[in-house]
Order: C-alpha cells, then sequence, then structure tokens
C-alpha cells in the first residue's frame, strides 16, 4: 500500500474522513476549533494561503503539519516549528499481556482525559479530541493515569495518538502497552496504525520501533498565530 496521503496528513484528513468536523472552503480548511488545531491550505498560491490566514484564530493557534517548506500565509507569522518523524506499523512486534487492567474510556472520562493532557501535554488537545477516535486507559483507585487513542484518520489510517501517562505512574509500561491495543484494533479494522514523534524524543522513538513501528519520513509542525 502506498502511504503518499502522510506527505499532507492534515489536509487529506479533513477532506476524506475529517469532513464532518472540517470548517473552511475548498481552498482551505480547519478542523472544529471543539476538536483540535490543525488546519492546511489546498496549495500555495496567494487564494489558498489567504483563505488558510483567515482561519487562524484571532487569540490562539493553527497548526501545519506538512512534507515540505510552506510559508506563512499573509498577515500570520510562526511561533514555532519543529522537525517530527512519522511511522508506520504494518505488523506488531510479539508481546506479552499487560500485568495491569486496561479499560475503555468514554465521555465520562471526557474531564479526566483533557485533565491529564493538559498536566503531560501529549500534543494538541482539546475539549472534544476524546472524540476523534476510540481511547483506553489505565486506572488506579478510580483516577486516569494513562491513556492512548486514536487522532487523524484517512482512507485506510488511523493516527495513534493521546498517550500519555501521569508523572507519578511512569516506568511501569502503560504507555508501550495501550499502544499495542490501539494499534492491534486499527490493524484488525484493515488500517494502517501511524503517529508522530518529536525528531528530538529519542525515548519515544525507540519505544515505537519496539512495538514494530518504522520510520516513513519526516514532516514540520508549524505552529501560527496572527501576526
Amino acid at each position: 500500500m502506498g502511504y503518499e496521503q502522510l506527505d499532507r496528513p492534515v489536509w487529506n484528513a479533513l477532506t476524506t474522513r475529517w469532513a464532518a468536523i472540517a470548517e473552511g472552503d475548498p481552498r482551505a480548511r480547519r478542523m472544529d476549533r471543539d476538536y483540535g488545531v490543525f488546519g492546511a491550505a489546498a496549495d500555495r498560491s496567494p487564494e489558498s494561503l489567504a483563505a488558510l490566514a483567515a482561519l487562524v484564530p484571532e487569540q490562539g493557534e493553527l497548526w501545519m503539519v506538512e512534507r515540505e517548506d510552506w510559508p506563512a500565509p499573509p498577515d500570520t507569522r510562526f511561533v514555532r516549528q519543529a522537525e517530527c518523524v512519522q511511522m508506520i506499523c504494518e505488523r506488531l512486534a510479539p508481546g506479552k499481556d499487560p500485568a495491569f487492567e486496561i479499560v475503555e474510556l468514554g465521555k465520562d472520562d471526557a474531564p479526566a482525559m483533557y485533565d491529564l493532557a493538559m498536566l503531560t501535554q501529549p500534543g494538541p488537545y482539546a475539549a472534544h479530541t476524546n472524540r476523534l477516535g476510540d481511547f483506553i486507559g489505565v486506572k488506579q483507585d478510580g483516577a486516569l493515569i494513562a491513556m492512548a487513542g486514536e487522532r487523524m484518520k484517512m482512507p485506510g489510517l488511523s493516527e495513534v495518538s493521546g498517550v500519555c501517562t501521569h508523572p507519578d505512574h511512569r516506568g511501569r509500561g502503560y504507555a508501550g502497552a495501550l499502544m499495542r491495543v490501539v494499534a492491534e484494533r486499527m490493524l484488525a479494522r484493515g488500517e494502517t496504525p501511524w503517529l508522530h514523534a518529536y525528531a528530538s524524543n529519542v525515548g519515544a522513538i525507540a519505544l515505537y520501533e519496539s512495538l514494530g513501528f518504522r520510520l516513513h519520513g519526516t514532516v514540520t509542525a508549524s505552529i501560527l498565530v496572527r501576526a
């Protein structure tokens, strides 16, 4: 299977499996602000870049993720750019069953999921990010201490995302076990799991490789604000 869709993951998600939560027009789109911060232009034409600029909030950010270099749209500026690796998993490496219970997370868990994401900062997370796909987690005495789930989706592809563990409970294998279950479910649906990681995060990349993920390429994550 080809993975050309991953060259422009945000645009391809917003025009396919994320279309129902997209705002904008054929020149530029962004996801509903309650779901996240990602946006993209159809191309580099002045019309498309101006349309993308209009989707950058007056107060707040819009994130672009692109394989190639893109200019900042008019009247906007980049406040941060970071190199990220894209990794895909066509087959999971053998692993052991976890020694702890993994639970399904639902709408009643949304506040705890948001709080955990705000504490650990696994990446952009908004009020309704938990609705982008199935999430699972680990709880201790009723409190959510680790989770993982799904985010960006295109035909045949689903992103593993929202992976985080409370700082007081790290080093116990929660992240790897949760990611394995999320990826297993994607593969069972006939989808290829993929993910993003900051290129500097060598520890996380090593974990993903141990699960069976392999490097697909690099992209740049760019954060836009109004100039």
